[in-house]
Formats: C-alpha cells, sequence, structure tokens
C-alpha cells in the first residue's frame, strides 16, 4: 500500500481518489479552474468531505461549472439553487458563484484565460515544497496573501488567503504532499 499524506482519510474513496488523482496536479483549463475556484470558497467553514461528496451535485446546479452560464444566473436561479439539496445551500455562497462567474469572465477577457492570469502568481511553475510532515504545511503564504488581495480587489468573494492558498494547492500551482506520501516525487516538476 502507497503512504499518502496524513490529511487522507483511509476508508472514504471519495477523499483517496481526490487525492490520488487530483490535488496538486497542475491544471490549465479554465473550466476547471472555475470548479476549483467556486468548491473552494463552498468549503470555506465545511469539511472538504462535505464539499466531495456534492461534488456532482454542484456540477449538476451550476451547469458543469460553464462560467459563462453561471454569469447569467438571476434571482429565480438563486431560489432554485436554495432549495437544492444537492449544494451547500447558503445564499451568500451562492449568491458568490454567480458574482463569481462574472468576475472570472472578466479576467478571462483581460488576461487571456483565466489560466495565464492566476499562474503568474508563482511565475508560471509550481511552487515544490519538500515538507516531513503535514503540521508544517502553512494555511496561507505570500503568494496566497497576493492572489486574494488581487482577486477582492476585482470583486471576487470567498476568495480570503487561506481559501485561495487551499485553491493553490489543489491545481498544482504548489505542490505541498509531504515527502513520505507516493504523490509528492510524481508531482515534482
Amino acid at each position: 500500500m502507497s503512504t499518502r499524506c496524513q490529511w487522507v482519510p483511509s476508508g472514504n474513496d471519495l477523499y483517496v481518489a481526490y487525492h490520488d488523482h487530483e490535488w496538486g496536479v497542475p491544471v490549465h483549463d479554465d473550466r476547471l479552474l472555475f470548479e476549483y475556484l467556486i468548491l473552494e470558497g463552498a468549503q470555506s467553514g465545511l469539511s472538504w468531505s462535505t464539499i466531495l461528496s456534492k461534488r456532482e451535485g454542484y456540477r449538476r446546479a451550476f451547469a458543469g461549472f460553464d462560467p459563462v452560464v453561471v454569469s447569467t444566473f438571476g434571482e429565480r436561479d438563486i431560489e432554485r439553487l436554495l432549495a437544492d439539496t444537492g449544494i451547500v445551500r447558503n445564499r451568500a455562497k451562492i449568491q458568490s458563484t454567480v458574482s463569481n462567474a462574472r468576475q472570472f469572465l472578466e479576467v478571462r477577457a483581460e488576461s487571456g484565460s483565466f489560466d495565464a492570469y492566476v499562474w503568474r502568481f508563482v511565475d508560471g511553475e509550481p511552487i515544490q515544497n519538500a515538507w516531513k510532515r503535514a503540521e508544517q504545511v502553512p494555511v496561507s503564504t505570500i503568494q496566497s496573501d497576493a492572489l486574494s488581495k488581487d482577486l477582492k480587489r476585482r470583486g471576487f468573494r470567498f476568495v480570503g488567503s487561506t481559501v485561495m492558498y487551499a485553491f493553490m494547492q489543489a491545481i498544482g500551482m504548489v505542490n505541498d504532499h509531504t515527502r513520505e506520501c507516493f504523490r509528492w516525487r510524481e508531482l515534482q516538476t
């Protein structure tokens, strides 16, 4: 059996699959970047396992995370989503998903892609850390502070520095698998 990061609960197949196949893998697809951005914001104050278990519900509710479609959602859509048990039914988080879709499209138009925009915060290359223990992994960094500040300036919500660091970890902007984890070496660039 492969050694995984300490934060992965054994027996939770969704978590194991997420860790083994997604977390820390560099993402450059704008639709997938939007998905991670929204899911990380939705997770704020909740457990990641809650969000993973509702991920398919989020995909259905938010048009496969198509920011163009989500940006057109109005009050009727928000009311519909508040009744959707497949997602976290929090008005502020649902409204932020719609407004963040609009801001996402503005950033994409300005930068050519959201990918080009977000990866500039790490000079286009994943930061390769070499933590021995999970306790050493920070909850935010200078880069996540800068990304959070810039996104907030642009009108994004649920994008605090801690949320943005989790986003950066998820999309591979930083490799925070601990050294004993089999994925740490696999994701070295």
